[in-house]
């Protein structure tokens, strides 16, 4: 079960824990090929093809994917009422999670906001 983007994907809650792990920076979408979703993947597939963020790791996850519970009961996400539901993760932790449709220009203040590049 995956998702039809250019994105790696991400099948199980360990290989979410072990990207969250290895990478400083991590950016997960977890949703459906709706329209509310394909725009935030389309644009994370944009950002993570120009090079500009390579800071940061881009993943998905299918919403409907059992294991993707891990991010459907972060404390973070509990009045979430829209797909997709988006992760940002510091040195292993939530720093900022948001819900709905989001743009290119909302995508990149959040990773300037809360995923800054290692000085």
């Amino acid at each position: 079960m995956t998702l039809d983007t250019n994105l790696k994907h991400l099948s199980t809650a360990s290989e979410l824990e072990e990207i969250i792990k290895s990478n400083e920076n991590v950016m997960v979408c977890c949703g459906r090929m709706g329209p509310m979703c394909v725009p935030v993947y389309e644009s994370m597939e944009n950002l993570e093809k120009s090079g500009e963020y390579g800071h940061v790791t881009f993943r998905d996850m299918l919403f409907d994917n059992p294991e993707a519970s891990v991010i459907k009961k972060l404390p973070e996400c509990s009045n979430f009422r829209g797909l997709p539901f988006t992760i940002y993760y510091k040195n292993g932790s939530v720093v900022k999670a948001t819900s709905s449709i989001q743009d290119k220009y909302q995508i990149t203040t959040n990773i300037k906001d809360v995923l800054q590049a290692a000085s």
